[in-house]
């Protein structure tokens, strides 16, 4: 086995543990979520505190990683991963409940695929770094997610017809924020690729590498 470089942080770091821990709770997460059918409150309490506990993992390993010098190529790796999976399960998860639209679902997660796609793409032109909008729509999609898990129509019951009204229009007001944030910013990523590749100096081939 080759030791690692000096100085290279080692791949067994607090910011990698979590991020494994993040892709572990996902499991966890969909079984409570979908236990009675998504009718069970204290599932979905449940459901909804895991979901927020690796959430917040998803903050804190990057976080760490920056600060302790801690980035790894697994970390760089797996951080989206986990990131996409749990915002992907539980969209999906309400999707099936029918809580979330399914259109809203696939709107969402289609750009995530497309980006990611469009990160490795123009790899070799040079890596497209997060942006504010971005880390804006990943804030906003949790947020919008965490009053879907929530089972406050239930909490509050029926003799408050009022109350469970509004609860509805919070939750699509969210999602529509989380929406407009996710195809914006998608847009911009788009952009910025087209900048990147225009800006690469092109490449002319040398004959003699071909035979």
């Amino acid at each position: 086995m080759t030791p690692p470089a000096a100085g290279a942080p080692p791949l067994l770091n607090i910011a990698n543990v979590l991020t494994v821990v993040r892709l572990l709770l996902v499991p966890v997460f969909l079984a409570a979520l979908f236990v009675d059918n998504g009718q069970s409150v204290e599932w979905r309490l449940v459901a909804f505190g895991v979901f927020a506990v690796a959430a917040f993992t998803d903050r804190l390993d990057g976080q760490l990683a920056r600060r302790r010098g801690l980035v790894t190529a697994f970390g760089t790796v797996a951080d989206p991963i986990a990131d996409k999976a749990l915002t992907g399960s539980a969209l999906v998860g309400l999707s099936m409940l029918g809580m979330v639209p399914w259109w809203a679902t696939l709107v969402m997660m289609g750009r995530e695929i497309g980006i990611t796609l469009l990160r490795f793409a123009v790899l070799r032109h040079g890596i497209i770094p997060a942006s504010r909008g971005g880390k804006a729509k990943t804030l906003a999609q949790a947020i919008a997610i965490g009053f879907y898990l929530v089972p406050l129509p239930e909490l509050i019951g029926p003799g408050y017809p009022d109350a469970v009204t509004a609860v509805a229009w919070v939750r699509g007001i969210l999602l529509g924020i989380a929406l407009l944030l996710t195809v914006g910013t998608g847009v911009d990523y788009v952009l910025r690729a087209l900048r990147l590749r225009a800006a690469a100096p092109n490449v002319v081939p040398d004959p003699s590498e071909h035979g």
